[in-house]
């Protein structure tokens, strides 16, 4: 039964707080007595894109589980796949990428646009997830990640910079019904909603959580920057229904 750890938004700065923050949720997922068959990281990895950022989230987000990490809107392709993918002579193509686990396929896809916070899928990211999706037996289910979400959140802030363009992603889906689930970031609050009639997962941030809009007076910040991080798990069932659980995460003293 493939357990799936999706944290988001941990908006590395240079800092003090990103990091340690982050390396209690790392620390967390390291320390499970259980194999995860894959730790997801959906996006904002850095929070100004720069190399020496990269570097820190290198060191941070090691990890004994299979681990797959997808660039958000804060993110700069180039310097992302020198610091986390190894490249040497990195392209500014859209980072997709592909996890083939044991009973599941993880596959992630780069919705992030260079130089926008908006989010959207670029064709060749498109024609690249329906070969996946073709490639893989019926049978098995298919996850498909990203980090803007492709449906409203009803949250105002997120909603005006989420994924647009999603007609096409709907149409892909509706070719390829092993097309489980679409997981994402972006948001910085747990929420669960549904897209091209599957369900839509979304993780919490690791560096703040998003108020609500009936949860903060007008005028008032947008984010809490006290509320402990948290983290996803997408359990698949050997009949390929998913099941998510959200846990808040708290350093260990």
């Amino acid at each position: 039964m493939p357990v799936i750890a999706h944290l988001s938004d941990i908006h590395l700065d240079g800092a003090g707080r990103a990091a340690d923050r982050t390396r209690t949720v790392m620390e967390y997922l390291d320390g499970l007595p259980y194999d995860l068959d894959a730790v997801l990281v959906s996006g904002d990895i850095a929070d100004h894109g720069s190399p020496a950022e990269y570097e820190e989230a290198a060191k941070l987000l090691r990890s004994r589980h299979p681990l797959v990490v997808c660039p958000g809107n804060h993110d700069v392709r180039e310097a992302f796949r020198r610091g986390l993918l190894g490249e040497e002579d990195p392209s500014g193509a859209p980072v997709d990428q592909v996890l083939r686990g044991d009973g599941f396929v993880l596959a992630v896809c780069d919705s992030s646009v260079p130089g926008e916070d908006r989010g959207f899928l670029e064709e060749s990211t498109l024609a690249w997830l329906d070969d996946v999706l073709a490639g893989t037996p019926r049978e098995t289910p298919v996850l498909v990640a990203f980090h803007h979400p492709p449906a409203p959140l009803h949250t105002p802030y997120v909603d005006g910079i989420r994924q647009f363009g999603e007609d096409r992603l709907a149409a892909l889906a509706g070719r390829h019904p092993h097309l489980a689930a679409f997981l994402c970031g972006h948001a910085h609050t747990a929420a669960a909603t549904t897209f091209a009639g599957r369900p839509l997962l979304v993780a919490p941030g690791v560096v703040s959580t998003l108020r609500l809009p009936w949860e903060a007076p007008s005028g008032d910040p947008h984010v809490h920057l006290d509320e402990p991080p948290a983290v996803a798990f997408h359990v698949l069932a050997d009949e390929g229904r998913l099941t998510t659980h959200y846990r808040v995460v708290v350093a260990r003293r």
